[in-house]
């Protein structure tokens, strides 16, 4: 029967070799002007990786590190530059997805499924009217989901989409796009995803032999539902977003490798996020305004039973966190070469929970900037003043930490010395301020009131060179080159305790960073074949200075590996589409004492996809055929939390 479908899917020849093609309308993703140039992936080099959620996908970007505690199920955070977790703003169209409790993201919980690009930048975006907000971290990632557009004579899109695999994986969705008007249209996406998580890993026993396996309590039941409104105004446009997200998963757990096979894990999480969030911009000739907001509830519920694991400690929590934000930002054009920005955030949160002794925080977050742009034929110049107020209250009297503010600068220069524009050098200082999370403050057991917030001073000097060709094989190569240097004060580590709920703080106080950061791209015409390549390199050196007495003093901090890059090289040919992904992690150490005992082997995976897509009557059918980790590579990203081996997924889309 498998082997009947594939042959279908793959290898059938089409019915008619004649084929009557409909009117279309090419589009595209429209790039904001950048002095900081920004790693993108979109559209259908998006959609060929090998990649179920947002981590997956960020995993090919220079300069980042993604921490993944164990398959589907465990947890995924971003690490840009060895700057920590914290550092890196995550931006859902546009507006940021906020976590005040921890101040993590699991990005494992944002699907590609209705994903129309992935940007990461460093330093911050660069563009004009601008939220307060996109100033404020030292690195950020902006999801951009679909924006409808339709054919000519065409006022809806319907594609379904069926996708499973290795693992017990299921995942059906459905997009469905509508024209209202000339004016207005609207989206609606909904995705469920169920698996076993379920899955053979070898390790080696002390004793010096080899055995197998099975990865436990990594399920998966989550649904999530997006609906977007889009309008245009005279001069302007609006949106509107309402998510809805609710899971039930279990936590893998550290394995044990003295005692491999001993312990069960059987934490468990139930999460519902709901938000809903709303832009307008307008322009009034040389004056042009945005406003935003949002409104968001996030309900966590997080079980860890000693009677089922006996490892760990009982914790039955349950936490509430809401959020509401308001921004406008605004430019005036003072010339055709000056142009001034001012934009005001303010943010309020607060955080619910069922524990002894909570304090029952609430935050008030003020942001301001005031930024200018200069653009002259050779040089562009942008320079940003941010304004950070933060003021805490609790129930319980001189429960809150001190109010703070802060003020922030970044500078930017872009340097283009020929006409031609292909060559352009850059280079920017930033230095940015972030407050400890509600958990670093009042956590009931490790919460310190008196936590210094991390300051974070960036240097980068870089180039970029880029040529298209109109003929022969080569049609465009691109070549960007980063060389940077950080410094975090008062560095707060975050690294799992008993479970990976309950956190251990460690203050490593300075972290010098210095790296290099290197991007490749180029297409190629050969015959009939259109291919695309894409590789990426990075080198870090990140060093504990905190201690000069310490035996561990400058020594490369936990599992930031010296090299590491990627490959993707992408071939269509007809309406067939063949992929090919590679990651490289260097060694690395898995905690601050640089030892051999805690020296981590470098790991790859290579991940292989073929797809063809099929014209049925005005439909078209896209079948997808994956192989993840081709080569069975057994590794581990955080220590005692092994990876899956080889797994398949076959994905069929419908549109009609």
């Amino acid at each position: 029967m498998i082997r009947a479908l594939i042959f279908l899917l793959f290898l059938a020849p089409p019915p008619d070799t004649t084929e009557v093609l409909k009117e279309s309308v090419v589009t595209a993703f429209r790039q904001p002007e950048k002095i900081i140039p920004a790693q993108t992936l979109q559209g259908e080099r998006l959609e060929k990786l090998n990649a179920l959620s947002v981590a997956d996908a960020i995993r090919y970007f220079s300069g980042v590190q993604i921490k993944d505690y164990g398959g589907i199920g465990g947890l995924k955070t971003i690490n840009v530059r060895s700057m920590g977790t914290q550092h890196v703003g995550v931006f859902y169209d546009g507006i940021q997805l906020g976590n005040a409790q921890n101040g993590q993201i699991d990005l494992g919980k944002y699907s590609l499924e209705n994903m129309e690009s992935v940007t990461l930048y460093n330093g911050q975006k660069s563009t004009a009217v601008q939220s307060a907000k996109d100033y404020a971290s030292a690195s950020a990632v902006y999801l951009q989901t679909r924006t409808p557009v339709f054919e000519a004579g065409r006022r809806t899109n319907l594609k379904a989409t069926l996708a499973g695999g290795s693992f017990g994986t299921v995942n059906p969705s459905v997009l469905w796009e509508q024209k209202a008007g000339d004016r207005v249209a609207s989206s609606f996406n909904a995705e469920f995803l169920y698996t076993t998580g379920r899955y053979k890993f070898s390790y080696t026993k002390k004793n010096g032999y080899d055995t197998t396996a099975v990865r436990q309590n990594g399920d998966v039941r989550a649904l999530r539902v997006e609906e977007g409104l889009f309008g245009r105004i005279p001069d302007g446009s609006w949106r509107l977003k309402f998510y809805f997200y609710d899971s039930e998963r279990g936590y893998p757990g550290a394995f044990v490798r003295e005692e491999p096979g001993k312990f069960r894990h059987e934490d468990r999480q139930w999460d519902t996020d709901f938000f809903t969030q709303g832009s307008l911009y307008k322009e009034w000739g040389d004056w042009h305004l945005n406003a935003s907001f949002k409104y968001a509830y996030d309900f966590l519920h997080y079980l860890s039973d000693p009677r089922l694991d006996v490892t760990t400690m009982y914790v039955d929590n349950r936490y509430r966190q809401q959020e509401a934000y308001f921004s406008i930002a605004q430019e005036y054009r003072i010339n055709s070469w000056w142009d001034v920005d001012l934009a005001a955030d303010y943010q309020f949160n607060t955080l619910d929970a069922d524990l002894v002794n909570f304090v029952y925080p609430s935050r008030h977050t003020l942001l301001a900037a005031l930024s200018t742009s200069m653009r002259w034929e050779k040089v562009k110049l942008q320079g940003s003043l941010l304004y950070t107020f933060v003021d805490d209250k609790a129930r319980e009297a001189g429960a809150a930490a001190e109010s703070r503010d802060e003020w922030t600068p970044t500078a930017v220069v872009q340097f283009i010395p020929l006409r031609d524009k292909n060559l352009t050098f850059r280079a920017f200082y930033k230095r940015i301020f972030r407050m400890p999370t509600l958990n670093d403050l009042y956590y009931t057991f490790i919460g310190n009131k008196y936590l210094k917030p991390e300051f974070t001073t960036q240097y980068d000097v870089g180039m970029t060179w880029d040529k298209a060709f109109v003929k022969g094989p080569v049609r465009k190569v691109g070549f960007t080159l980063d060389a940077y240097y950080n410094e975090v004060e008062n560095k707060i580590i975050a690294t799992p305790a008993s479970n990976q709920f309950q956190w251990t703080m460690v203050n490593l106080g300075l972290v010098g960073i210095r790296g290099i950061d290197a991007a490749l791209s180029a297409a190629f015409v050969l015959g009939p074949v259109n291919a695309d390549l894409r590789l990426t390199y990075t080198y870090q050196k990140a060093q504990d200075f905190t201690d000069p007495d310490s035996p561990w003093y400058g020594g490369q901090i936990p599992y930031i590996p010296w090299h590491s890059g990627s490959a993707v090289a992408g071939f269509d040919w007809k309406r067939w589409h063949l992929n090919y992904s590679f990651i490289y992690t260097g060694e690395r150490y898995e905690s601050v004492a640089n030892i051999p005992e805690n020296h981590a082997q470098p790991w790859y995976t290579s991940d292989l996809s073929l797809a063809r897509s099929f014209i049925i009557g005005s439909h078209e059918l896209r079948s997808t055929l994956e192989v993840n980790n081709l080569f069975n590579q057994q590794y581990e990203v955080v220590q005692c939390y092994p990876m899956p081996g080889t797994n398949f997924r076959l994905i069929l889309s419908f549109v009609l």
